[in-house]
């Protein structure tokens, strides 16, 4: 469950339910505590969305007319930017302990290596994948590819 405060009186709750084929988004506006309309979107694979519940609360705002048009925009342009500076911090974080690998390798393979961990480490198993002939790769080869990512962190 997600809140979205839009000022002192509104907010809209947002769920995530598990559906007999796959899943839902539900998005409840509330003023002061009560409920005032309701949307939800039931999904067979997954989002595509630049922020979690982005369509459910767009469908919320367009059927409920309680916001006026530049509200619902600043809203949107709020809390989207939120999720987009949260996930910046998140990767500059990540890429910042990955260039710590120039500082403690002594050499470029040792450099490399401690790069490559930290990434998988802050990317998760899925986040990062390796090309299966990436042990065959040149230090320099791996260097470039690595700094790379990182640049993209950043």
């Amino acid at each position: 469950m997600k809140t979205f405060k839009i000022n002192d009186e509104l907010e809209i709750v947002c769920e995530w339910k598990k559906t007999r084929m796959a899943f839902k988004h539900e998005a409840t506006l509330l003023k002061n505590g009560e409920e005032i309309g309701k949307h939800k979107i039931c999904y067979s694979n997954r989002t595509w969305e630049s922020f979690e519940f982005e369509s459910v609360i767009n469908g919320l705002l367009n059927k409920i007319k309680t916001l006026t048009d530049i509200e619902k925009t600043d809203f949107l342009k709020k809390i989207s930017g939120k999720a987009s500076e949260e996930l910046d911090r998140k990767f500059g974080s990540i890429a910042m302990v990955a260039k710590l690998g120039d500082i403690f390798g002594k050499d470029q393979k040792e450099k490399n290596d401690w790069k490559a961990r930290m990434l998988k480490a802050g990317l998760g198993g899925s986040g990062l994948i390796m090309p299966e002939d990436w042990n065959e790769l040149d230090e320099d080869t791996k260097t470039a590819r690595l700094n790379g990512v990182i640049e993209q962190l950043t």
